[in-house]
């Protein structure tokens, strides 16, 4: 596929096989108690267990301790953490360097004066994340739904890989991929048919749209 598709969120096998099957690159579980897709690292064992090989595991945590990360490296064989809290650039080289896993490092975009934040992080991450920054008083830092103006970073000059998030659709994938040059987009919400609970229909529509 020219277009690397991540779907967030997973928490059963059947859409794990759904998403992978349809083409995904990326699947990813959350380990954040207040998501309504948050998993245990026995779950998340489990699951990552039934994902093809070929398709890349991520877990996304929260301002995670170290305590923490060192029984998810542990117990959950995966290809790369996914920092989605207030993590600075000086602690996304320390996971990186202490746990010998790729990081991506999400940021939340709203307005111009945001994009001064990723250059810092080019310098340290495997991947940049570029999400819609939560609405205000959300309790989730990414899964919202909400969108961000994708004109604000058309033609940037990355120095170094990045994917798309923040409110993508089977209706708008395609105009955000023209509009900003991305190459990985990434989703969860989207794709539900309840908060937490994926639809695997859902799923292949969206990577079906990814491609057009």
């Amino acid at each position: 596929m020219s277009v690397k598709v991540k779907i967030c969120g997973l928490r059963d096998a059947a859409n794990i096989a759904a998403a992978a099957e349809a083409g995904a690159a990326y699947v990813g579980f959350v380990f954040f108690a207040k998501s309504p897709r948050n998993v245990s690292l026995a779950e998340a064992s489990e699951l990552a267990a039934t994902v093809p090989a070929g398709v890349k595991r991520v877990a996304l945590t929260v301002n995670a301790e170290d305590a923490f990360l060192a029984d998810l490296v542990a117990q959950v064989p995966l290809e790369m953490l996914q920092l989605h809290g207030s993590e600075s650039p000086a602690r996304v080289a320390e996971v990186r360097s202490r746990f010998g896993l790729p990081v991506m490092k999400a940021i939340g975009i709203a307005e111009a004066g945001d994009l001064a934040k990723i250059a810092p992080y080019e310098a340290v991450a495997d991947q940049i994340l570029v999400d819609a920054k939560p609405p205000k008083g959300a309790d989730l830092p990414g899964g919202n739904g909400a969108t961000f103006d994708w004109d604000l970073i058309a033609g940037r000059p990355w120095q170094t890989p990045w994917m798309l998030a923040g409110g993508l659709t089977e209706a708008n994938v395609a105009d955000a991929i023209r509009r900003t040059g991305a190459t990985q987009v990434d989703l969860s919400s989207a794709v539900e048919s309840a908060p937490g609970v994926k639809d695997p229909t859902l799923i292949r529509r969206f990577l079906q749209a990814a491609q057009q």
